[in-house]
């Protein structure tokens, strides 16, 4: 078995605004987080994106913000550092892929999130006695 098997995912939330002019040059920033949550007693694990796009210097004028959840089952024998770092490798196509859609959908120019080195990053590790 792979470390971890995504079971399904949702959109919790979706939220978009876009007051720019036509035609107007932004530069443009993002900013995410991402959790999981180990259902207890389970190989289960809950992965919650939640990224957000915007224009470095007005965020109220173009932002798009959404967070995405995936369900997982996971391999036990895997440190909760590998389950962490797999599943979110595993979801990221699908938040990718929605902020994607919904920008070429509003009729502007797709934005595309860059792909995000989470082998690379630091996890900050916090442990529920109840986990």
């Amino acid at each position: 078995m792979a470390s971890v098997n995504l079971q399904g995912y949702k959109v919790d939330k979706i939220e978009f605004v876009n007051a720019m002019e036509n035609g107007t040059k932004i530069a443009l920033g993002n900013k995410y987080s991402y959790q999981v949550q180990y259902a207890v007693g389970k190989n289960i694990a809950k992965g919650t994106f939640d990224i957000e796009v915007h224009d470095k210097e007005d965020p109220e004028k173009f932002k798009i913000h959404a967070i995405v959840v995936g369900i997982f089952a996971y391999n036990a024998d895997e440190t909760k550092e590998v389950v962490h770092t797999d599943t979110f490798k595993a979801l990221f196509p699908y938040a990718k892929a929605l902020i994607t859609t919904i920008t070429a959908n509003c009729g502007i120019q797709p934005v595309i999130i860059p792909n995000i080195d989470i082998d690379n990053q630091e996890i900050y590790r916090i442990d529920n006695p109840e986990q």
